[in-house]
């Protein structure tokens, strides 16, 4: 039996933070049913690329949860959301702060009827202060938080990040936590609560070190300067004479070492305390002589923190991550072809061993089986 089996969670959020969290929640068995608008649904289904009737971003996070479709600003049609609302355990949704109010679905009157209701609400910047109300994408939510000014490269070519860091870690990971926290609570008190999930304030723990510096020397961090961010060798991206990159993370002593002895440094340059640049400078020209593969063979075995950086290509077919079942999980669509599910943050004891494929919902097909 999964954790989860037993707890019903009715999504109202669309795009990344909340659906990938009611995702984690579903694959650790929890049943999760969309609400989703007339007459397309979440906006999400006809984006590209496609992968069968629904986008695949929309199939990837939606795999195995069931599709209502409701007019929420009509009022016959919430009547009939509402005995689904009286037996949910957990309600998430993604609106500005105020608009589950104006449809009569806010955390106030539901727990009216349902006392033992866990509603999360994730949002930029929370649901008051005065940044309540306006409107951002990850990009705004991890300027806010300082973490972009930290590795943004130059004026001249700044660099966008690879993750969305503020949809994910702050958004959807802290919903997941939080909506876990709030269900052993309420097995013990047997009332649930409102959760107030600010993607912005969220992202603030991944600048732990930065606040750390400043609050210590009262210095502001330097934008590609500091050790996690380029300022080090030991810390550093080194491109190979093929166009690959060497990830060189040799931070502690032991590791430099080796790393200096592989690589062949000069000794004169081992102690980076002197020349961290100067040092990083021929560790660059000594890097772009070999063949990703040279080097590959040369730090295999050797604990030194060194790899090679991979495609997302490589990535699928790594056997590591074969060996782990990390891909062993398969989203199936209306046609039957089948890719790996999304990779999931929950332990195979409590995901499940894989089993037949799962689909992501076909839009309003549970509607009648949940309202009618």
């Amino acid at each position: 039996m999964q954790p989860l089996e037993g707890v019903l969670v009715l999504d109202f959020s669309t795009l990344l933070p909340g659906p990938l969290a009611t995702l984690i929640l579903a694959e650790a068995g929890a049943e999760v049913v969309k609400i989703e608008r007339p007459p397309r649904g979440e906006e999400m289904r006809q984006g590209k690329p496609g992968g069968g009737a629904e986008s695949v971003n929309y199939a990837l996070l939606n795999r195995g949860k069931k599709s209502v479709v409701l007019d929420l600003k009509n009022p016959a049609e919430l009547a009939r959301l509402k005995p689904l609302l009286g037996r949910a355990d957990v309600l998430v949704e993604q609106f500005r702060p105020g608009v589950m109010h104006r449809l009569g679905l806010d955390y106030e009157q539901l727990a009216q009827f349902n006392p033992r209701l866990i509603y999360c609400s994730i949002t930029g910047y929370g649901q008051d202060g005065p940044k309540r109300d306006v409107a951002g994408h990850d990009l705004n939510y991890i300027g806010d938080a300082g973490l972009l000014a930290l590795s943004m490269g130059s004026l001249a070519h700044p660099v966008l990040p690879p993750a969305l860091v503020a949809d994910i870690g702050g958004g959807t990971y802290p919903a997941v936590i939080n909506i876990m926290l709030a269900l052993v609570e309420r097995a013990r008190t047997g009332r649930g609560r409102h959760l107030d999930i600010a993607m912005s304030e969220n992202v603030l723990p991944w600048t732990w070190w930065a606040l750390g510096k400043l609050a210590a020397t009262g210095l502001e961090p330097a934008n590609g300067g500091e050790l996690l961010t380029g300022g080090s060798p030991r810390f550093h991206l080194y491109p190979t004479r093929d166009d690959k990159l060497v990830a060189a993370a040799p931070l502690e002593q032991k590791f430099w070492e080796e790393f200096c002895d592989i690589i062949g440094l000069d000794a004169r340059l081992r102690d980076d305390r002197r020349d961290p640049q100067g040092t990083a400078r021929r560790c660059a020209e000594i890097i772009a002589q070999e063949s990703a593969q040279t080097w590959r063979a040369r730090f295999a075995g050797r604990d030194c923190c060194c790899s090679i950086v991979a495609t997302i290509t490589e990535v699928v077919h790594d056997p590591h991550f074969k060996a782990r079942g990390i891909f062993g999980h398969a989203l199936a669509n209306e046609k039957g072809e089948r890719i790996p599910a999304l990779p999931m943050p929950v332990v195979p004891a409590f995901r499940g061993a894989p089993t037949a494929p799962k689909a992501a919902p076909q839009l309003g097909v549970h509607t009648e089986e949940y309202l009618g």
